[in-house]
């Protein structure tokens, strides 16, 4: 699978792209705002605050019909050099902007313009927007600024963009491809388990098919282990208070562990999960 951040004409393509979805998106939400835009591995995102506005599967299919009309444009992109305090008053109602400003030194500061959008962007970028046609916006989500559970969430939207049709074509198709692959698809799909978000999101559930899976390589390893001469042993569920102040666990783990339980004079707890004693023991 090709890296985009990694190949360097991919990687200034799809900058570029991004910059041409957010145009596209103030199109049709001029309420927008954005936050930052990269190219990361899998193609480029940009986080976008749309206000009451919630992106779905149509929505998705609404700006990229867009994208498209803007690109037919080819509209010539060109970099300026500004001032921090052109920026800040060029973007002044952009509280996203404004943060990322806020952390710029004067005489670095540059943006885009394309046609009838400006952004903020270090770049560089392809000469025309008519250079991105050959795109996909592939997923959407939400996420909180700055991965902050108490801030804003801001729609996150990925996408894919290829000097080539034919390159954007092979590249969707190699994704579906993976999408079977999947073992979370191939897992619900062979009834091997479940998972709830009342349990825990990524926390399967082996259902009775995927519990005899687990069994047979469970006893494979077992017996592997035996015929080279391994020997099992099995230690309780629950230590002293004493064993863990010892190990080191106890000052780390106590304030998330059970209370303490008092048999016969002595405490016990349970042993924290993913925490094993020191020495393997």
């Amino acid at each position: 699978m090709v890296n985009f951040r990694e190949d360097e004409e991919l990687h200034v393509l799809n900058h570029s792209c991004a910059h041409l979805m957010a145009q596209a998106v103030k199109h049709l939400y001029p309420q927008a705002k954005f936050w930052v835009g990269p190219v990361v591995d899998e193609g480029f995102y940009y986080d976008m605050d749309l206000g009451d506005a919630v992106l779905n599967d149509e929505d998705i299919a609404a700006i990229e019909k867009e994208m498209k009309k803007v690109a037919k444009t080819g509209a010539k992109i060109y970099r300026r050099e500004i001032s921090k305090a052109e920026a800040e008053e060029m973007f002044k109602d952009d509280p996203y902007k404004l943060d990322l400003i806020s952390n710029m030194e004067d005489g670095t500061i540059t943006c885009y313009d394309q046609g009838d959008f400006t952004d903020l962007c270090r770049g560089p970028h392809v000469d025309n927007v008519k250079l991105c046609r050959n795109f996909k916006l592939i997923k959407h989500s939400g996420v909180y600024w700055k991965g902050d559970a108490e801030k804003q969430v801001l729609q996150r939207v990925y996408g894919v963009c290829f000097p080539e049709a034919e390159q954007l074509e092979e590249h969707l198709k190699l994704l579906e491809e993976a999408k079977e692959r999947d073992h979370r698809k191939i897992g619900k799909d062979m009834e091997l388990f479940m998972v709830d978000d009342l349990v825990g999101r990524g926390l399967p559930m082996y259902l009775p098919k995927g519990q005899l899976v687990w069994q047979e390589l469970e006893n494979y390893i077992r017996q592997k282990e035996l015929r080279l001469n391994y020997q099992h042993v099995l230690t309780p569920s629950v230590g002293s208070v004493e064993l863990y102040k010892t190990s080191g666990h106890w000052d780390h783990y106590k304030e998330n562990m059970f209370p303490a339980m008092e048999v016969e004079g002595e405490s016990f707890v349970l042993r924290p999960m993913n925490c094993p004693i020191e020495n393997g023991q």
